[in-house]
């Protein structure tokens, strides 16, 4: 293989790989906080809720788990001007993601609070706890126990789908990189060290949200 290295246009353009790899980190964070949300909301509907609030999740989740990221992105971005909806791309891909992630996220939770004996629940309620107090206290948190690992994964697979927004323009790290090789025509240098980066991302966000979890969830209630 004759071929020669040039990184040096590449680590010239750090800044850019700089801003790129922030608004890659702020994007993914967000949408995992946000998404999480609706994933606890969804699961509490799913088994707890009224019928037609059940059924309005189940078609969200089938819907959001059946068709590509990539098509649901666009309808974020492409369709929804059509309806007089208009989004930058930033809010367009951070909506998507945190769509894409509650759908999955809400089964995972879902089955944590499923795995929770009744027996807890009835001593909660033998204690004269409320129902908010009885699902923050005795199911959401021994649900997140057993499970963190499992969302901890999805976290990490949302955060490598964010890639993909950079169709629409999104300025995150795949969209810094494609400008970058446009510019320079240093494909393999510029993606070499772009693959790098989304391992470093990687194990960081293994480290944090596990050690985010742990800490969470080993914390004593107080109230």
């Amino acid at each position: 293989m004759n071929y020669d290295f040039q990184f040096g246009p590449v680590f010239d353009a750090w800044p850019l790989l700089l801003h790129g790899t922030w608004m890659t980190i702020q994007l993914s964070f967000l949408a995992m906080l946000f998404g999480l949300i609706v994933a606890v909301f969804c699961a509490w509907g799913k088994t707890a809720g009224p019928a037609p609030l059940r059924w309005l999740i189940k078609v969200y989740i089938e819907v959001i788990r059946n068709t590509p990221f990539l098509v649901q992105l666009f309808f974020f971005f492409f369709a929804l001007p059509a309806a007089g909806v208009r989004w930058s791309p930033y809010t367009a891909a951070l909506v998507a993601m945190v769509v894409n992630l509650g759908a999955y996220a809400t089964e995972i939770v879902r089955a944590g609070i499923e795995s929770i004996p009744k027996g807890q629940v009835e001593a909660g309620q033998a204690l004269n706890l409320s129902r908010i107090e009885i699902f923050r206290f005795v199911v959401l948190k021994p649900a997140l126990r057993a499970i963190y690992p499992a969302l901890t994964s999805q976290f990490i697979l949302l955060m490598l789908a964010s890639s993909v927004v950079s169709v629409i323009s999104a300025d995150d790290l795949t969209s810094v990189a494609a400008n970058l090789q446009s510019e320079t025509f240093r494909s393999f240098e510029i993606y070499i060290v772009v693959t790098g980066i989304y391992l470093a991302l990687t194990l960081a966000f293994s480290y944090v949200f596990r050690t985010i979890f742990q800490l969470a969830l080993n914390y004593p209630d107080r109230r």
